[in-house]
């Protein structure tokens, strides 16, 4: 199972981000903080384990499966209204 990280906002970057919101940056320094806070974000991502990822995969194709065969089912629910309002239906 997935490490539970709480994003709370450390203490220190909290102080961070004031003192650069205080200084005015030119487009280089923005791009360069843009950069460096991706960084950081990125650091932060778990990756599942063999396990996890093919029970995600599991899910996913399963809930899929049903939208299709919901939607199909609507599908033809709306083809025999159609065809019995205006068409030859039976």
């Amino acid at each position: 199972m997935a490490r539970k990280v709480i994003d709370e906002p450390s203490e220190d970057v909290v102080e961070n981000a004031k003192k650069d919101r205080g200084n005015s940056r030119g487009p280089f320094g923005r791009i360069a903080l843009f950069i460096r806070q991706v960084i950081g974000e990125l650091r932060k991502v778990v990756t599942p384990t063999r396990k996890e990822l093919f029970s995600y995969t599991g899910v996913v194709l399963i809930f899929v499966i049903i939208m299709m065969a919901l939607v199909y089912g609507l599908d033809l629910v709306f083809a025999f209204a159609v065809n019995y309002v205006f068409g030859n239906g039976s």
